[in-house]
């Protein structure tokens, strides 16, 4: 299974949407491990969503439309962010 998801910064009030096939470690990641990259600069993440996918390619469509304008939107007023 696949998962698309959405993180929150509340320090810096921003949004991450990404996938990953195994979202525990994905997280650890991006509020432990990473030492480069951009959400290293936004820590603590936290998890807002999630929705689970078959297939990779199901995950990586649903992504790209929640990373769009309208997606973004859709995010900030389900979430109240």
């Amino acid at each position: 299974m696949f998962k698309v998801y959405i993180l929150h910064s509340e320090s810096y009030n921003k949004i991450y949407v990404g996938f990953t096939g195994n979202l525990e470690e994905r997280l650890k990641s991006h509020n432990e491990l990473g030492k480069k990259g951009w959400t290293r600069l936004y820590r603590p993440w936290k998890l807002l969503h999630f929705e689970e996918f078959q297939t990779k390619q199901e995950a990586l469509c649903r992504e790209k439309e929640l990373k769009s304008g309208k997606g973004r939107e859709w995010i900030r007023k389900t979430f109240s962010l």
